[in-house]
Protein backbone atom coordinates (compact mmCIF):
# COMPACT_ATOMS: atom_id res chain seq x y z
CA UNK A 1 0.00 0.00 0.00
CA UNK A 2 2.66 2.11 0.98
CA UNK A 3 4.32 1.29 -2.53
CA UNK A 4 1.25 2.03 -4.37
CA UNK A 5 1.01 5.85 -2.52
CA UNK A 6 5.07 6.20 -3.83
CA UNK A 7 4.29 5.63 -7.37
CA UNK A 8 1.10 7.67 -7.15
CA UNK A 9 3.29 10.55 -5.64
CA UNK A 10 5.98 10.57 -8.20
CA UNK A 11 2.99 10.36 -11.17
CA UNK A 12 1.61 13.37 -10.05
CA UNK A 13 4.92 15.23 -9.63
CA UNK A 14 6.04 14.00 -13.39
CA UNK A 15 3.00 15.42 -14.31
CA UNK A 16 3.15 18.85 -12.60
CA UNK A 17 6.57 19.57 -12.49
CA UNK A 18 6.91 21.20 -16.30
CA UNK A 19 4.08 24.09 -14.90
CA UNK A 20 5.94 24.13 -11.36
CA UNK A 21 9.55 24.91 -13.14
CA UNK A 22 7.75 27.23 -15.62
CA UNK A 23 6.33 29.23 -12.63
CA UNK A 24 9.75 29.39 -10.82
CA UNK A 25 11.59 30.34 -14.10
CA UNK A 26 9.33 33.22 -15.10
CA UNK A 27 10.83 36.94 -14.25
CA UNK A 28 8.21 39.06 -12.55
CA UNK A 29 6.86 41.80 -14.34
CA UNK A 30 8.31 45.51 -12.91
CA UNK A 31 6.04 47.16 -11.02
CA UNK A 32 8.39 50.62 -11.84
CA UNK A 33 9.43 51.34 -15.21
CA UNK A 34 12.10 53.56 -16.70
CA UNK A 35 12.00 54.68 -20.38
CA UNK A 36 15.09 52.07 -21.49
CA UNK A 37 12.64 49.45 -19.91
CA UNK A 38 9.73 50.64 -21.50
CA UNK A 39 11.46 50.45 -24.81
CA UNK A 40 13.24 46.97 -23.92
CA UNK A 41 10.59 45.71 -23.32
CA UNK A 42 8.69 46.68 -26.10
CA UNK A 43 11.11 45.41 -28.25
CA UNK A 44 10.59 41.69 -27.06
CA UNK A 45 6.85 41.84 -26.30
CA UNK A 46 5.15 44.16 -29.36
CA UNK A 47 2.68 42.59 -31.48
CA UNK A 48 4.16 43.81 -34.39
CA UNK A 49 7.86 43.15 -34.08
CA UNK A 50 6.63 39.73 -33.09
CA UNK A 51 5.02 39.55 -36.37
CA UNK A 52 8.09 40.77 -38.29
CA UNK A 53 10.40 38.40 -36.74
CA UNK A 54 7.82 35.55 -37.78
CA UNK A 55 7.96 36.66 -41.07
CA UNK A 56 11.52 36.56 -41.19
CA UNK A 57 11.19 32.90 -40.17
CA UNK A 58 9.01 32.19 -42.76
CA UNK A 59 11.22 34.33 -45.24
CA UNK A 60 14.14 31.71 -44.22
CA UNK A 61 11.85 28.68 -44.82
CA UNK A 62 10.99 29.91 -48.10
CA UNK A 63 14.73 30.64 -49.03
CA UNK A 64 15.91 27.02 -48.03
CA UNK A 65 12.38 25.34 -49.97
CA UNK A 66 14.03 27.54 -53.02
CA UNK A 67 17.47 26.31 -52.49
CA UNK A 68 16.65 22.63 -52.01
CA UNK A 69 16.19 22.05 -55.47
CA UNK A 70 20.06 22.09 -56.03
CA UNK A 71 19.87 18.68 -53.87
CA UNK A 72 18.85 15.40 -55.61
CA UNK A 73 15.00 14.88 -56.34
CA UNK A 74 14.53 11.43 -55.41
CA UNK A 75 10.66 9.62 -56.08
CA UNK A 76 9.84 6.07 -56.20
CA UNK A 77 6.08 5.61 -58.32
CA UNK A 78 4.58 1.77 -58.37
CA UNK A 79 1.97 0.95 -60.91
CA UNK A 80 -0.15 -2.57 -60.89
CA UNK A 81 -2.24 -3.44 -64.42
CA UNK A 82 -5.04 -5.68 -64.68
CA UNK A 83 -5.14 -5.98 -68.27
CA UNK A 84 -8.80 -7.27 -69.12
CA UNK A 85 -8.59 -7.78 -72.50
CA UNK A 86 -4.66 -8.20 -74.27
CA UNK A 87 -3.68 -6.64 -77.13
CA UNK A 88 -4.29 -8.90 -80.19
CA UNK A 89 -2.30 -8.71 -83.78
CA UNK A 90 -2.43 -10.71 -86.80
CA UNK A 91 0.72 -12.53 -87.73
CA UNK A 92 0.81 -14.94 -91.01
CA UNK A 93 -2.87 -14.65 -90.59
CA UNK A 94 -3.38 -15.93 -87.27
CA UNK A 95 -4.44 -13.75 -84.21
CA UNK A 96 -1.48 -13.47 -81.43
CA UNK A 97 -2.10 -12.14 -77.90
CA UNK A 98 0.68 -9.47 -76.50
CA UNK A 99 1.28 -9.77 -73.44
CA UNK A 100 0.63 -10.57 -69.75
CA UNK A 101 -2.93 -10.67 -68.08
CA UNK A 102 -0.99 -8.82 -64.61
CA UNK A 103 1.63 -6.21 -65.15
CA UNK A 104 3.25 -4.51 -62.01
CA UNK A 105 6.68 -2.14 -61.99
CA UNK A 106 8.70 -0.14 -59.16
CA UNK A 107 10.53 2.95 -60.27
CA UNK A 108 13.14 4.24 -58.67
CA UNK A 109 14.00 7.90 -60.17
CA UNK A 110 16.84 10.23 -59.22
CA UNK A 111 17.11 13.84 -61.12
CA UNK A 112 19.97 16.06 -60.41
CA UNK A 113 19.44 19.76 -61.10
CA UNK A 114 23.12 21.24 -63.12
CA UNK A 115 21.11 24.23 -64.52
CA UNK A 116 17.90 25.57 -64.27
CA UNK A 117 17.30 29.51 -63.85
CA UNK A 118 15.00 29.67 -60.76
CA UNK A 119 17.65 27.54 -58.74
CA UNK A 120 20.19 29.80 -60.00
CA UNK A 121 17.41 32.95 -59.30
CA UNK A 122 17.42 31.22 -55.59
CA UNK A 123 20.98 31.06 -54.90
CA UNK A 124 21.67 34.74 -56.15
CA UNK A 125 18.19 36.18 -54.35
CA UNK A 126 19.01 34.37 -50.86
CA UNK A 127 21.21 37.11 -49.46
CA UNK A 128 19.15 40.07 -50.60
CA UNK A 129 15.57 38.23 -49.49
CA UNK A 130 17.77 37.94 -45.94
CA UNK A 131 18.77 41.92 -46.30
CA UNK A 132 15.25 43.23 -46.89
CA UNK A 133 13.52 40.84 -43.56
CA UNK A 134 16.16 42.08 -41.03
CA UNK A 135 15.59 46.08 -42.47
CA UNK A 136 11.96 45.40 -41.69
CA UNK A 137 12.64 44.21 -38.67
CA UNK A 138 14.76 46.96 -37.96
CA UNK A 139 12.27 49.77 -39.19
CA UNK A 140 9.54 48.41 -36.88
CA UNK A 141 12.03 48.62 -33.83
CA UNK A 142 12.72 52.32 -34.92
CA UNK A 143 9.07 53.01 -34.99
CA UNK A 144 7.90 51.29 -31.73
CA UNK A 145 11.49 53.07 -29.32
CA UNK A 146 9.94 55.99 -31.31
CA UNK A 147 6.37 55.81 -30.65
CA UNK A 148 6.88 53.83 -27.15
CA UNK A 149 9.04 57.50 -26.23
CA UNK A 150 6.44 59.30 -27.01
CA UNK A 151 3.89 57.81 -25.44
CA UNK A 152 6.02 57.77 -22.13
CA UNK A 153 6.79 61.54 -22.41
CA UNK A 154 3.23 62.13 -23.00
CA UNK A 155 2.48 60.25 -19.66
CA UNK A 156 5.24 62.39 -18.03
CA UNK A 157 3.38 65.21 -19.27
CA UNK A 158 0.39 64.63 -17.60
CA UNK A 159 1.96 63.72 -14.33
CA UNK A 160 3.51 67.03 -14.21
CA UNK A 161 0.36 68.82 -15.29
CA UNK A 162 -1.28 67.13 -12.15
CA UNK A 163 1.49 68.48 -10.06
CA UNK A 164 0.96 71.58 -11.12
CA UNK A 165 -2.79 71.41 -10.89
CA UNK A 166 -2.59 70.08 -6.95
CA UNK A 167 -0.52 72.79 -6.15
CA UNK A 168 -2.75 75.40 -7.69
CA UNK A 169 -5.90 73.63 -5.98
CA UNK A 170 -3.79 73.32 -2.58
CA UNK A 171 -2.99 77.29 -2.73
CA UNK A 172 -6.50 78.13 -4.27
CA UNK A 173 -8.55 76.16 -1.47
CA UNK A 174 -6.45 78.39 1.18
CA UNK A 175 -7.19 81.51 -0.85
CA UNK A 176 -10.88 80.46 -1.08
CA UNK A 177 -10.53 79.72 3.16
CA UNK A 178 -8.72 82.91 3.57
CA UNK A 179 -11.13 85.23 1.70
CA UNK A 180 -14.27 83.37 3.18
CA UNK A 181 -12.69 84.33 6.88
CA UNK A 182 -11.96 88.04 5.90
CA UNK A 183 -16.01 88.39 4.38
CA UNK A 184 -17.47 87.05 7.37
CA UNK A 185 -15.25 89.06 9.39
CA UNK A 186 -16.42 91.81 7.37
CA UNK A 187 -13.10 93.07 6.38
CA UNK A 188 -14.00 92.48 2.42
CA UNK A 189 -17.06 91.75 0.43
CA UNK A 190 -18.38 88.52 -1.12
CA UNK A 191 -17.04 88.84 -4.17
CA UNK A 192 -13.50 87.71 -3.29
CA UNK A 193 -14.41 84.48 -1.89
CA UNK A 194 -16.76 84.01 -4.97
CA UNK A 195 -14.07 84.36 -7.38
CA UNK A 196 -11.82 82.12 -5.78
CA UNK A 197 -14.71 79.95 -5.84
CA UNK A 198 -14.90 79.97 -9.22
CA UNK A 199 -11.06 79.53 -9.75
CA UNK A 200 -11.20 76.34 -7.19
CA UNK A 201 -13.78 74.52 -9.35
CA UNK A 202 -11.86 75.54 -12.43
CA UNK A 203 -9.01 73.89 -11.27
CA UNK A 204 -10.44 70.79 -9.67
CA UNK A 205 -12.41 70.03 -13.45
CA UNK A 206 -9.04 70.40 -15.33
CA UNK A 207 -7.17 68.36 -12.73
CA UNK A 208 -10.10 65.47 -13.11
CA UNK A 209 -10.08 65.97 -16.81
CA UNK A 210 -6.13 65.14 -16.85
CA UNK A 211 -6.82 62.55 -14.24
CA UNK A 212 -8.94 60.71 -16.11
CA UNK A 213 -6.72 60.43 -19.47
CA UNK A 214 -3.78 58.82 -17.61
CA UNK A 215 -5.89 55.69 -17.84
CA UNK A 216 -6.12 56.21 -21.79
CA UNK A 217 -2.79 57.01 -22.34
CA UNK A 218 -1.32 53.73 -19.76
CA UNK A 219 -3.22 51.62 -21.73
CA UNK A 220 -1.89 53.06 -25.29
CA UNK A 221 1.38 52.73 -23.49
CA UNK A 222 0.56 49.34 -22.63
CA UNK A 223 -0.83 48.39 -26.17
CA UNK A 224 2.43 49.37 -27.82
CA UNK A 225 5.29 47.70 -25.37
CA UNK A 226 2.89 44.64 -25.77
CA UNK A 227 2.49 45.02 -21.87
CA UNK A 228 -0.52 42.95 -20.45
CA UNK A 229 -3.23 45.39 -19.81
CA UNK A 230 -4.60 43.85 -16.38
CA UNK A 231 -0.89 44.53 -14.99
CA UNK A 232 -0.59 47.96 -13.40
CA UNK A 233 3.21 49.51 -13.11
CA UNK A 234 4.10 53.48 -12.73
CA UNK A 235 7.11 54.99 -14.50
CA UNK A 236 10.78 55.95 -12.67
CA UNK A 237 11.60 59.06 -13.82
CA UNK A 238 14.04 61.75 -13.10
CA UNK A 239 12.65 65.19 -14.02
CA UNK A 240 15.73 67.40 -14.19
CA UNK A 241 17.98 64.85 -16.10
CA UNK A 242 15.20 64.56 -18.32
CA UNK A 243 15.21 68.44 -18.69
CA UNK A 244 18.84 67.83 -19.83
CA UNK A 245 18.15 65.23 -22.39
CA UNK A 246 16.48 67.41 -24.58
CA UNK A 247 19.43 69.24 -26.04
CA UNK A 248 20.42 67.98 -29.57
CA UNK A 249 23.69 67.90 -31.97
CA UNK A 250 22.17 70.74 -34.40
CA UNK A 251 25.04 70.89 -36.38
CA UNK A 252 25.35 66.68 -37.59
CA UNK A 253 25.08 66.07 -41.36
CA UNK A 254 22.48 64.22 -43.05
CA UNK A 255 23.34 61.09 -44.18
CA UNK A 256 20.59 59.50 -46.00
CA UNK A 257 22.53 56.26 -46.28
CA UNK A 258 22.23 55.81 -42.35
CA UNK A 259 18.33 55.45 -42.76
CA UNK A 260 17.25 51.72 -42.59
CA UNK A 261 14.27 52.90 -45.20
CA UNK A 262 16.85 54.10 -47.72
CA UNK A 263 19.15 50.66 -46.73
CA UNK A 264 15.50 49.08 -47.95
CA UNK A 265 14.99 50.40 -50.53
CA UNK A 266 18.48 50.01 -52.10
CA UNK A 267 18.28 46.44 -51.64
CA UNK A 268 14.80 45.67 -53.38
CA UNK A 269 16.64 47.45 -56.25
CA UNK A 270 19.84 45.11 -56.00
CA UNK A 271 17.14 42.19 -56.10
CA UNK A 272 15.25 43.51 -58.86
CA UNK A 273 18.11 43.25 -61.24
CA UNK A 274 18.89 39.68 -59.88
CA UNK A 275 14.90 39.98 -61.71
CA UNK A 276 16.35 41.37 -64.44
CA UNK A 277 19.23 38.94 -64.90
CA UNK A 278 16.41 36.05 -63.91
CA UNK A 279 14.32 36.42 -66.84
CA UNK A 280 17.55 37.22 -69.35
CA UNK A 281 18.02 33.45 -68.48
CA UNK A 282 15.36 31.93 -70.33
CA UNK A 283 17.20 31.74 -72.88
CA UNK A 284 19.78 29.43 -71.44
CA UNK A 285 18.73 25.86 -71.72
CA UNK A 286 17.74 23.35 -68.51
CA UNK A 287 20.01 20.66 -67.71
CA UNK A 288 19.65 17.79 -65.58
CA UNK A 289 20.70 14.42 -64.74
CA UNK A 290 19.31 11.33 -63.96
CA UNK A 291 19.08 7.83 -62.84
CA UNK A 292 16.40 5.49 -62.69
CA UNK A 293 16.01 1.60 -61.67
CA UNK A 294 12.07 -0.13 -63.08
CA UNK A 295 11.57 -3.37 -61.30
CA UNK A 296 8.94 -5.03 -64.41
CA UNK A 297 6.62 -7.72 -63.16
CA UNK A 298 4.54 -9.55 -65.41
CA UNK A 299 2.22 -13.09 -65.28
CA UNK A 300 -1.12 -14.22 -66.48
CA UNK A 301 -1.56 -15.83 -62.55
CA UNK A 302 -1.97 -13.14 -59.94
CA UNK A 303 0.11 -14.92 -57.17
CA UNK A 304 2.87 -15.62 -58.51
CA UNK A 305 3.36 -11.96 -60.30
CA UNK A 306 6.00 -11.06 -57.89
CA UNK A 307 7.82 -14.38 -58.06
CA UNK A 308 10.21 -13.17 -60.73
CA UNK A 309 11.30 -9.71 -61.76
CA UNK A 310 12.96 -8.01 -65.17
CA UNK A 311 14.41 -4.98 -63.87
CA UNK A 312 15.76 -1.93 -66.52
CA UNK A 313 17.60 1.10 -65.53
CA UNK A 314 19.12 4.11 -67.16
CA UNK A 315 21.43 7.16 -66.46
CA UNK A 316 21.51 10.24 -68.84
CA UNK A 317 21.04 14.15 -69.06
CA UNK A 318 18.60 15.94 -70.44
CA UNK A 319 18.37 19.29 -71.68
CA UNK A 320 15.65 21.34 -72.57
CA UNK A 321 15.18 24.58 -74.50
CA UNK A 322 11.55 26.43 -75.40
CA UNK A 323 12.25 27.85 -78.71
CA UNK A 324 9.68 30.11 -79.56
CA UNK A 325 7.41 31.51 -76.78
CA UNK A 326 5.03 34.35 -79.13
CA UNK A 327 7.89 36.84 -78.03
CA UNK A 328 7.09 36.08 -74.11
CA UNK A 329 10.32 35.89 -73.02
CA UNK A 330 11.84 39.29 -74.58
CA UNK A 331 8.14 40.79 -73.06
CA UNK A 332 9.34 39.70 -69.56
CA UNK A 333 12.90 40.88 -70.07
CA UNK A 334 11.46 44.56 -71.25
CA UNK A 335 8.76 44.25 -67.80
CA UNK A 336 11.94 43.61 -65.08
CA UNK A 337 13.99 45.97 -66.72
CA UNK A 338 11.66 48.89 -66.35
CA UNK A 339 10.97 48.00 -62.91
CA UNK A 340 14.04 47.72 -62.13
CA UNK A 341 14.17 51.64 -63.90
CA UNK A 342 11.20 52.64 -61.50
CA UNK A 343 12.81 51.57 -58.47
CA UNK A 344 15.49 54.19 -59.19
CA UNK A 345 13.25 57.05 -59.48
CA UNK A 346 11.74 55.67 -56.37
CA UNK A 347 15.29 55.61 -54.74
CA UNK A 348 15.85 59.48 -55.80
CA UNK A 349 12.48 60.29 -54.44
CA UNK A 350 12.97 58.57 -50.90
CA UNK A 351 16.56 60.64 -50.97
CA UNK A 352 14.31 63.59 -51.49
CA UNK A 353 11.53 62.70 -49.36
CA UNK A 354 14.09 61.93 -46.02
CA UNK A 355 16.04 65.66 -46.97
CA UNK A 356 12.78 67.40 -46.80
CA UNK A 357 11.53 64.91 -43.55
CA UNK A 358 15.00 66.19 -41.83
CA UNK A 359 14.63 69.83 -42.66
CA UNK A 360 11.58 69.62 -41.33
CA UNK A 361 12.45 68.10 -38.18
CA UNK A 362 15.34 70.12 -37.83
CA UNK A 363 13.05 73.03 -38.14
CA UNK A 364 10.51 71.61 -35.62
CA UNK A 365 13.24 71.09 -33.15
CA UNK A 366 15.05 74.39 -33.07
CA UNK A 367 11.61 76.13 -33.07
CA UNK A 368 10.64 74.10 -30.10
CA UNK A 369 14.08 74.65 -28.10
CA UNK A 370 13.50 78.32 -28.60
CA UNK A 371 9.86 78.91 -27.57
CA UNK A 372 10.87 76.15 -24.36
CA UNK A 373 13.37 79.03 -23.56
CA UNK A 374 11.17 82.18 -23.65
CA UNK A 375 8.85 79.98 -21.69
CA UNK A 376 11.26 78.99 -18.98
CA UNK A 377 12.17 82.45 -18.58
CA UNK A 378 8.43 83.38 -18.49
CA UNK A 379 7.22 80.88 -15.96
CA UNK A 380 10.56 82.09 -13.47
CA UNK A 381 8.87 85.51 -13.97
CA UNK A 382 5.18 84.19 -13.39
CA UNK A 383 6.45 82.72 -10.44
CA UNK A 384 8.58 86.02 -9.50
CA UNK A 385 5.39 88.38 -9.81
CA UNK A 386 2.90 85.84 -8.02
CA UNK A 387 4.91 85.91 -4.73
CA UNK A 388 5.20 89.50 -4.95
CA UNK A 389 1.53 90.38 -5.59
CA UNK A 390 0.61 87.55 -3.26
CA UNK A 391 2.75 89.07 -0.68
CA UNK A 392 1.00 92.83 -1.25
CA UNK A 393 -2.40 91.40 -1.32
CA UNK A 394 -1.75 89.74 2.44
CA UNK A 395 -0.28 93.42 3.55
CA UNK A 396 -3.84 94.92 2.16
CA UNK A 397 -1.82 96.96 -0.97
CA UNK A 398 -3.40 95.09 -3.99
CA UNK A 399 -6.93 93.61 -4.61
CA UNK A 400 -8.17 89.96 -4.96
CA UNK A 401 -8.83 89.98 -8.49
CA UNK A 402 -4.51 91.03 -8.94
CA UNK A 403 -4.09 87.54 -7.43
CA UNK A 404 -6.24 85.77 -9.54
CA UNK A 405 -4.73 86.86 -12.50
CA UNK A 406 -1.17 86.19 -10.98
CA UNK A 407 -2.05 82.81 -10.11
CA UNK A 408 -3.84 82.64 -13.44
CA UNK A 409 -0.84 83.05 -15.03
CA UNK A 410 1.41 81.18 -12.91
CA UNK A 411 -0.32 78.32 -13.74
CA UNK A 412 -0.89 79.35 -17.31
CA UNK A 413 3.14 79.40 -17.53
CA UNK A 414 4.11 76.33 -15.73
CA UNK A 415 1.79 74.63 -17.86
CA UNK A 416 3.19 75.75 -20.72
CA UNK A 417 6.53 75.00 -19.63
CA UNK A 418 6.03 71.63 -19.39
CA UNK A 419 4.31 71.10 -22.44
CA UNK A 420 7.27 72.92 -24.16
CA UNK A 421 9.49 69.87 -23.12
CA UNK A 422 7.32 67.80 -24.16
CA UNK A 423 6.61 69.58 -27.82
CA UNK A 424 10.86 69.33 -27.51
CA UNK A 425 11.38 66.10 -26.65
CA UNK A 426 9.31 64.25 -29.12
CA UNK A 427 10.79 66.77 -31.75
CA UNK A 428 14.54 65.99 -30.85
CA UNK A 429 12.81 62.29 -31.24
CA UNK A 430 12.22 63.08 -34.77
CA UNK A 431 14.95 64.75 -35.93
CA UNK A 432 17.65 62.04 -34.27
CA UNK A 433 14.62 59.53 -35.95
CA UNK A 434 15.44 61.76 -39.50
CA UNK A 435 19.58 61.53 -38.95
CA UNK A 436 18.99 57.94 -38.54
CA UNK A 437 20.55 57.69 -34.99
CA UNK A 438 17.95 55.54 -33.00
CA UNK A 439 19.74 53.12 -32.74
CA UNK A 440 18.49 49.27 -31.93
CA UNK A 441 20.19 46.41 -30.23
Amino acid sequence: MIKQKHIMLLALWALFWPSISKGQTETPLPQQLTLEQCVEFALKNNPTIKQSLIDEEIGEREIKSSLSGWFPQISTTFGLDDNIKLRTQAIDGNLIAFGQKYNSSLLLQVNQTLFNRDQLFASKSADNIRTGLTKNIEEVKISTAVNVSKAYYDILLTYEQLNILNENLSRLQKQYNDARNRYESGLVDKTDYQRASISLSNVMSNRNRVKNSLNSKFFYLKQLMGFPQEQEFTLDYNYDLMEQQVFADTTETLSVENRVEYQFLENQVDLLNIQTNYEKWSYIPTLSAYYNYNWLFFNNDFSSLYEQSYPTSAVGLSLSLPIFQGGKRTQNIHIAELKEERSQIDLINLRSQINTEYEGALADYKSNYFEWQIIRENMEMASEVYDIIKLQYDEGIKAYVDLIVAETELRTAQLNHYNAIYQLLVSKLDLEKALGNIEIN
